[in-house]
């Protein structure tokens, strides 16, 4: 279900969100699932996309290219490599915000899979 006006929702760097990911090509991870804002807040106000880290329940951690994060007071999967660009029609529903600890994993989980 779409959320009407989510388009112009601030959203923030951080945060973690249902998005609906289908439909999918390939190897893209695929279906309704949590994802974390990566993009910039002021990239976030004035686009109407933004970037995202898909987040998986999936018991395997392969770091750099998936690490552990807290999501819904359980542990998720933050799969780096799927990074991707979603509009914000996609997004559904707030689930709650990251804290600094995991936004740190995930920043040098980015460097590494990105040679930054």
């Amino acid at each position: 279900m779409l959320l009407l006006g989510m388009e112009s929702m601030t959203m923030n760097r951080g945060d973690i969100y249902w998005v609906d990911l289908e439909p999918t090509k390939g190897s893209e991870i695929k279906k309704k699932r949590p994802c974390l804002i990566l993009s910039a807040n002021p990239i976030n106000k004035a686009r109407r996309t933004v970037v995202v880290i898909p987040l998986s329940s999936s018991k395997t951690v392969a770091p750099p290219i998936t690490v552990t994060i807290s999501c819904l007071k359980k542990e998720a999967i933050a799969v780096i490599d799927q990074i991707r660009t979603v509009d914000k029609s996609r997004i559904l529903e707030f689930i709650e915000t990251s804290n600094d600890h995991d936004m740190l994993k995930i920043e040098h989980a980015l460097r590494q899979v990105l040679v930054l």
